[in-house]
């Protein structure tokens, strides 16, 4: 493991969040594979850039001045860990899917900001990240942008979302 290393996997999220996707084939393997793509879209769920695209354009699709604040990163052996915070201002739907691809929640846009550390593993092969997986403040995020606790009229707003975006799927 090399300091070439973690910056490969740094430069793979600060792509992600800022739109360069082309470049994406520059840091991540074409047989990479995105632990976290099960709740995504089916498109997320394929193997390599591609599928690392399809999960850019489905968080920049929900969150407007998507950044990731990275603290610490750290390499041993084939991996890399990032200790971030991801930021973003909430301004389209956050939907996700179940095993099947179908739309299992809808969490229509509310306008505000959230910043929720995260912390990203990374496995490298030929110098390109090969394998991702994360844990997330999913609860944090949720009650920073007015998901959690739910108001009566914000599940109404979801289950209109939910319905929208199934028919969009």
């Amino acid at each position: 493991m090399t300091t070439g290393d973690i910056h490969t996997c740094v430069r793979s999220m600060q792509l992600m969040a800022s739109g360069d996707l082309d470049e994406l084939s520059e840091v991540v393997h074409p047989e990479a594979v995105n632990r976290e793509a099960r709740d995504e879209p089916p498109d997320c769920r394929v193997a390599g850039p591609a599928g690392f695209a399809a999960t850019a354009r489905w968080l920049r699709s929900a969150f407007a001045d998507l950044t990731f604040e990275v603290h610490e990163a750290l390499a041993s052996g084939d991996l890399v860990v990032v200790h971030c915070t991801m930021s973003g201002r909430q301004v389209g739907p956050f939907v996700t899917y179940d095993e099947q691809g179908r739309v299992a929640q809808a969490f229509p846009p509310t306008g505000r900001r959230m910043a929720v550390t995260q912390t990203h593993w990374l496995r490298m092969r030929d110098g390109l990240v090969v394998e991702h997986w994360a844990n997330r403040d999913d609860l944090g995020q949720g009650v920073q942008l007015g998901w959690v606790p739910p108001t009566p009229v914000y599940l109404w707003r979801m289950a209109r979302a939910r319905r929208r975006a199934a028919r969009a799927a």
